[in-house]
C-alpha cells in the first residue's frame, strides 16, 4: 500500500543523522540569506554548507553545492529558499527543527530571513501545523 502523498513527491525528513558530528562551529559564521553562490554568482536556490559555511547553488541551478559536498566531504547543507537541511551522505532531508545539533543553524538562518525568532516544534509535532 502506498503512503499518502507518495505520488505527489511528498517526503518526510529524517529526525536523526549520523553526520551531524561534521557541523562547523556556528558562532556568527552563517551568511545572509541573499549571499550569492561563490562559484557562479547565482542568487537563487542557494544553500549554505554547514561544515565550512560556503554558499553554493542547488542541483537545480549549477549543482555547485552537490559538487562541494563530493569534493570536500561536507555532507550537510541548509537551503536559503525553504530552510530545509539536506544530508548528501544520507541522501535525505533532515528535520532541523527537531535535531538538536541542527536547531541553532535553523534558528539563526530563520531570524536572518524573516526578522523574527523561529517557531518551536518538537519531534512529536507535525511539520504541517506550521
Amino acid at each position: 500500500m502506498e503512503e499518502i502523498g507518495q505520488l505527489s513527491g511528498w517526503t518526510t525528513a529524517n529526525t536523526s543523522c549520523p553526520h551531524v558530528d561534521q557541523l562547523g562551529s556556528l558562532s556568527d559564521k552563517l551568511p545572509m540569506v541573499d549571499t550569492p553562490c561563490i562559484s557562479c554568482g547565482e542568487q537563487l536556490e542557494n544553500w549554505v554548507c554547514l561544515t565550512c559555511y560556503d554558499v553554493l547553488c542547488s542541483r537545480y541551478v549549477n549543482a555547485h553545492m552537490a559538487e562541494h559536498s563530493t569534493e570536500k566531504g561536507h555532507p550537510l547543507a541548509l537551503s536559503f529558499s525553504d530552510l530545509s537541511v539536506w544530508c548528501f551522505s544520507c541522501d535525505a532531508y533532515i528535520d532541523a527543527q527537531v535535531v538538536n545539533e541542527l536547531r541553532p543553524s535553523f534558528e539563526v538562518t530563520y531570524l536572518k530571513k524573516f526578522g523574527v525568532e523561529a517557531p518551536k516544534r518538537s519531534e512529536g509535532e507535525s511539520a504541517a501545523k506550521e
